[in-house]
């Protein structure tokens, strides 16, 4: 188990380094969005030109800065409620969805008996491998059964993503195979690969209740978000909202299983266990691929 010297042998991407300058531009976004801070300004944020920042933020999310901002701010979240679209007890527009069936990951998923859970991953053999994402560094674990984990981090927080994941399951044994995790890696980032006859199989492992919050998430398509309380409703615990609330931050399987869509009750997009930020990230990225 050497995760801790862990090298990225091969970057996924053609555009892998963009993350970075794409995170501050999102962060910057997210903390002025009250003063609508202009192209120019963003760019000098970053230390890009602004049609320098313009081309890379429309190639990376498929939206640009402006239409970003709109997107996924709280700001507009809260418009949408004025709007009175019914966010409280369904789902709203996060992103400019066009007609027809959204794009998504097309998912099959099977989840692990209550007493394979309980055992904390005994007699589980989980492979692990690092890979450069949209959004960082994925840290992606699978199993002979399929994708059981996916985290992101930073440069330098690799370690510490993959303490967090493997004290999930800590009886497991972990080897770090990248020729083992490379295929999802390029399947989970690559909408051209997101195929109804070739289903991304994945394996669900956690308690009966967050299994079914889990599956409630998969539920979500691309483009639309649901409260924790409108989760709670649709699995038939009306009352577990904070339960739900927390099961949604246990998920182990970022962007796969969709817990980047699920909103507090006043309609913001309140925490993420990878970063606010990122996950803002992702909401824009998904509202591109939607929009296109």
């Amino acid at each position: 188990m050497n995760a801790q010297t862990a090298i990225l042998k091969k970057d996924i991407t053609p555009e892998g380094g963009d993350y970075e300058v794409v995170r501050r531009a999102i962060e910057k976004i997210s903390l002025d969005y009250r003063d609508q801070p202009s192209l120019e300004i963003l760019a000098e944020e970053v230390g890009e030109t602004p049609t320098g920042l313009q081309k890379l933020f429309t190639r990376w999310a498929g939206l640009s800065p402006k239409a970003f901002l709109q997107a996924v701010t709280l700001d507009h979240a809260r418009k949408l409620l004025d709007s009175g679209m019914p966010l409280l007890e369904a789902s709203f527009e996060v992103g400019m969805s066009g007609p027809g069936r959204l794009h998504d990951l097309f998912v099959t998923h099977e989840a692990m008996s209550p007493g394979d859970y309980k055992t904390r991953g005994a007699g589980l053999t989980i492979r692990y491998g690092y890979h450069i994402s949209p959004f960082g560094i994925a840290l992606i674990m699978v199993t002979d059964r399929g994708l059981a984990g996916l985290a992101f981090s930073d440069a330098g927080d690799e370690r510490a993503a993959f303490a967090d994941m493997s004290g999930r399951w800590p009886n497991a044994n972990y080897v770090e195979d990248m020729a083992a995790t490379a295929p999802y890696a390029a399947r989970i980032f690559d909408p051209a690969l997101w195929r109804a006859d070739q289903p991304l199989r994945v394996v669900l492992i956690g308690t009966d209740f967050q299994v079914r919050v889990w599956e409630a998430l998969l539920r979500i398509p691309m483009g639309k978000a649901c409260t924790y309380s409108s989760i709670a409703a649709g699995i038939g615990a009306p009352s577990a909202s904070r339960a739900v609330g927390a099961a949604v931050g246990a998920n182990p399987m970022s962007f796969v299983v969709p817990c980047h869509r699920a909103l507090g009750k006043s309609g913001a997009l309140t925490g993420y266990h990878w970063g606010l930020t990122r996950k803002r990230a992702i909401l824009g990225w998904e509202a591109g691929q939607v929009g296109s």
